[in-house]
């Protein structure tokens, strides 16, 4: 699965993980993508959207 939401936009990050000795090693962040039903110009389509757009509703979502 794609860790890309189609509404919003957002994808990876990157970073960097931080021991006690502050020895730095590269890691990633991906946002939570569900891949859901949804109603997108008046029909239904599935796409790629990260949680925090369905919980502010930003799709509306079918079932």
């Amino acid at each position: 699965m794609s860790a890309y939401c189609e509404i919003c936009h957002k994808g990876k990050m990157s970073g960097m993980n931080v021991s006690h000795s502050h020895i730095r090693t590269k890691r990633k962040w991906n946002p939570n993508i569900q891949r859901v039903r949804a109603v997108i110009d008046g029909e239904i389509k599935r796409v790629n959207v990260c949680t925090k757009c369905l919980r502010n509703g930003k799709v509306q979502r079918t079932i």
